[in-house]
């Protein structure tokens, strides 16, 4: 998920060449108040003439504590709904929030004739109160389709002393700092089936340093990771793939499992030295989606 400034249209030009599964373009933190309405018409010039296949095209508008955002969602919407798949609302604290922003979208798609629905909402939390209220803050619309970790202001609502987003705080010598955090989420996007979304590393010169972070998540189920750069894209990619070895054992696992539930009628099998079953079906699915959506291609089959 690549973020990129409304205030620059070399970036957001830029943007659609590069191999990214998602572009926000950013209305809020990247975007000076002064610079704030003329990134909106450049938004909106963007999405509407711009070759963005491939991408699912989301607007970050400002925060609810702003006066921004209203305008941010009236405009973009009226001047570019058609071309545009999600809203993401930042420092989101409490599930009325996401109401709010869904109330809103209905009122512009009915005046403008747009499907109702369409646009879905991107819930990025922030603070504490954000993430105590997760649960809530995933359930609360129907339109919501992700949420998505917004790591600096998360470390400064809280007081962790440390100036490296995403880097273990000095001090904290055992274990992850973030692993409850990034936990916590994934356990409230997964009971509402939504997305989840890591948030950035901004030493964007430390390639391997992302690399790094980049692999707690992924670890853990993450369905990706927000890059600042264009340095940052193959890393992510590769990262949130699965290996080929990885994808061609999930792909083997579900041509064995249906081949033997359905022929030989046996629910729990042997796959070479591994007992397979529902359940490891299940995980397989997992890996082979991720690999098929990466463009591996299979290298092994499965002979009984």
């Amino acid at each position: 998920m690549l973020a990129v400034p409304g205030s620059s249209p070399r970036f957001l030009e830029k943007a659609q060449t590069l191999p990214v599964d998602e572009v926000f373009l950013d209305l809020e933190d990247s975007v000076a108040p002064l610079a704030k309405e003329e990134a909106r018409a450049n938004i909106v010039a963007a999405l509407r003439e711009g070759d963005w296949t491939g991408k699912t095209r989301v607007v970050r508008v400002n925060d609810l504590t702003t006066q921004w955002t209203y305008r941010d969602v009236i405009e973009i919407v009226e001047g570019a709904g058609a071309y545009l798949d999600c809203l993401m609302l930042p420092k989101v604290q409490d599930p009325t929030e996401v109401v709010w922003l869904d109330t809103l979208l209905t009122q512009i798609e009915k005046t403008m004739g747009y499907e109702v629905g369409r646009i879905g909402i991107e819930a990025q939390i922030e603070n504490a109160r954000g993430l105590v209220n997760a649960d809530a803050i995933a359930g609360s619309s129907g339109r919501l389709e992700t949420l998505v970790f917004g790591p600096a202001d998360f470390m400064a609502s809280i007081n962790m002393r440390t100036l490296v987003v995403g880097e273990q705080p000095p001090g904290y010598v055992e274990g992850d700092a973030y692993h409850y955090i990034l936990m916590r989420l994934l356990m409230a996007a997964r009971m509402h089936d939504l997305q989840v979304i890591d948030g950035p590393y901004l030493q964007i010169k430390d390639v391997e340093g992302f690399r790094r972070v980049a692999q707690r998540s992924a670890a853990l189920g993450f369905d990706g990771k927000w890059v600042l750069h264009p340095s940052q894209v193959d890393a992510a990619n590769e990262v949130f793939s699965p290996s080929q070895e990885d994808y061609d054992h999930a792909e083997l696992i579900l041509e064995a499992y249906e081949y033997y539930t359905s022929v030989e009628k046996r629910g729990a099998v042997m796959l070479g030295d591994e007992m397979i079953d529902e359940a490891s079906r299940k995980m397989a699915l997992v890996v082979a989606a991720k690999g098929r959506a990466a463009g591996l291609v299979r290298t092994k089959s499965f002979t009984p």
